[in-house]
């Protein structure tokens, strides 16, 4: 194998380690991944059948978290099947334009995971605040330019991220020691000036994410102003139960990713690199398999369609709530 070009430094493959200090276990860590991962791929698209098949949820809320699944089935297919490979077929090499590809498209939807959720809680807000309002201010086209310009703001925020990668003279070898293509990894291989990449990173981490939960805390704030305001016990619980599984949604994505981003920036050695590769794929792979269960057990309109379904009810796609 060619390993660098000599002319310009460009490497033609790079190989990942997986999880660095676990090489001997790994194949035991497969098969909690293994398994998340086929309970993420079959909960998401139950949910997107559901959601296409089922009338009674052609809704706003559930064109979000159609969104949301959409999201997460690609967000986790782009880095677990990979590293599945690499544990158990030990397929560690990966080419300069596939590690490229994998993350653009990991950046992006974890950019767009974050953006789903903050257009999530902005249903809720309009629903709760404004009920009277709700289908008119939340109409399909409004619906279908909002997931438009959240997959775009992810596509155009991350594209420089593989120019400014694939500008790099890499000198360093082509080991990296993760089970993904991540961009700091990638650049960290590189002799030449990386500030420009962690800046930027950085930048956008904090753009996207600030962003995202701002908005989703200032509609929350404004969901608790009118809940607790109402005079009617039922109604608070009832206004407070439709936020449930979204506000899991939101500790299950969040909770990893920032350990994730504080504990590589400001962690130092006191964490493992293992702990680190190890939460970077958890980060990926706990919201795309416990989202679909989450609200599954908490909404009681994918509940039912689901029992209509398995019962053979009929009339199931005519029914309406």
């Amino acid at each position: 194998m060619q390993m660098l070009n000599k002319t310009d430094l460009t490497p033609t493959s790079f190989i990942l380690n997986g999880v660095p200090g676990l090489e001997d276990i790994q194949v035991w860590i497969s098969f909690p991944f293994c398994s998340m991962y086929v309970v993420a791929v079959v909960g998401n698209c139950g949910l997107l059948y559901l959601i296409w098949h089922e009338d009674a949820l052609h809704k706003p809320m559930y064109y979000f978290l159609a969104m949301l699944s959409l999201t997460d089935l690609v967000m986790c297919s782009s880095s677990i099947p990979k590293a599945l490979c690499i544990f158990w077929f030990h397929l560690k090499e990966i080419s300069f334009e596939e590690c490229l590809v994998q993350m653009f498209f990991i950046h992006t939807f974890t950019g767009m995971e974050s953006g789903v959720l903050m257009l999530m809680a902005l249903d809720r807000y309009v629903a709760i605040c404004y009920p009277l309002r709700y289908s008119t201010i939340l109409t399909n086209p409004v619906i279908a330019k909002s997931g438009l310009f959240t997959f775009l703001r992810g596509v155009l925020l991350i594209i420089p991220f593989t120019f400014l990668t694939k500008r790099l003279p890499y000198c360093r070898g082509n080991k990296i020691h993760h089970t993904y293509c991540d961009h700091m990894s990638v650049a960290k291989l590189s002799c030449g000036n990386i500030k420009a990449n962690a800046i930027y990173g950085l930048t956008i981490a904090l753009l996207i994410g600030g962003f995202d939960i701002l908005c989703i805390t200032v509609s929350y704030t404004m969901i608790l102003r009118v809940v607790v305001n109402l005079s009617s016990a039922d109604a608070r619980q009832k206004a407070f139960s439709t936020c449930t599984a979204h506000i899991c949604a939101i500790v299950l994505s969040y909770s990893p990713a920032f350990f994730s981003f504080f504990s590589h920036r400001f962690g130092g050695h006191s964490i493992p690199p293992s702990c680190h590769i190890i939460m970077a794929n958890i980060y990926l792979l706990l919201p795309p398999t416990m989202n679909p269960i989450v609200y599954g057990m908490k909404t009681k309109q994918i509940r039912d369609c689901v029992i209509r379904i398995l019962s053979g009810s009929k009339d199931s796609k005519s029914h309406s709530i």
